[in-house]
């Protein structure tokens, strides 16, 4: 097993590898992953051969959070379902592109951790979009400080429907660090005082999102109260797994993110 550590380069979708760390031990690999989470929320790792090792892996990370679509394992499988993908909510078994969004936004303490493993990538299409919460922060408090004390403002989102949670798109924490929660489909309504904000908020998680593809056997993990995620359309049959996770109390991984400090692109 190996984590990939990684350098981006500012204002591209390039990477260049800078090192990778051989671990044998899922300790130790989820030692590796939980440091790379701790420093910038983000972590990509690679070489996972099977459906069980992801599991494996994951529970050596965090406890795996059953999803409403995950099998008995905790494992979601992603792929092309037809007309099922078309039904809100569930539009991640279809074929179309998703705009970056934070998971389970509707419930009151949304998993922390999402770990994704592409287990068949796309004839064309399906590259994998991340986009970090604190850019997006640190661009609005900059160029637009409006709209972000308006889009962090309580009560100014619903999401999930009618019995979802009610709360706002940069959430302050008891300990002053802010988690992001985010969609853009029909399970979600903002407040009309937020309404207006809503496309410079968009423009800034475009500046901020990075693209890359996924082999078979590679994936990420990244924190779901800072970081959001989507894809590419594609064409094919492009299948990932999906656990969610919130991390083991001994790797003392924060949620969020402290707003004062510098945005870095993920390694």
């Amino acid at each position: 097993m190996t984590l990939t550590i990684c350098q981006w380069t500012p204002g591209s979708h390039e990477r260049t590898v800078i090192g990778m760390t051989f671990v044998d031990l899922q300790q130790d690999w989820a030692s590796g992953v939980a440091a790379r989470l701790s420093a910038d929320g983000f972590a990509r790792v690679d070489k996972i051969r099977t459906r069980a090792q992801l599991v494996t892996l994951g529970s050596s990370l965090g406890r795996i959070v059953p999803h409403r679509d995950s099998d008995t394992d905790g494992v979601t499988t992603l792929e092309d379902r037809g007309g099922f993908g078309n039904r809100i909510g569930f539009e991640g078994f279809g074929t179309g592109k998703l705009t970056p969004h934070t998971d389970r936004s509707g419930v009151m303490e949304p998993p922390a951790l999402l770990m994704v493993c592409c287990g068949q990538k796309a004839s064309t299409g399906g590259e994998c979009l991340a986009t970090d919460g604190l850019a997006v922060y640190l661009d609005l408090a900059m160029n637009d400080p409006q709209a972000l004390d308006a889009l962090s403002q309580p009560r100014t989102a619903l999401f999930g429907g009618a019995a979802g949670y009610l709360g706002s798109i940069f959430e302050s924490g008891k300990s002053g660090r802010i988690r992001v929660r985010y969609r853009t489909d029909d399970l979600v309504k903002y407040s009309p005082e937020i309404t207006r904000y809503l496309s410079v908020l968009a423009a800034a998680i475009k500046r901020h999102t990075i693209t890359f593809a996924l082999e078979t056997g590679e994936g990420y993990v990244l924190h779901n109260h800072r970081w959001m995620h989507g894809r590419t359309a594609f064409v094919g049959n492009r299948v990932m797994h999906r656990l969610s996770l919130d991390p083991h109390p001994e790797f003392a991984i924060p949620s969020g993110f402290a707003p004062d400090v510098p945005a870095v692109m993920p390694g």
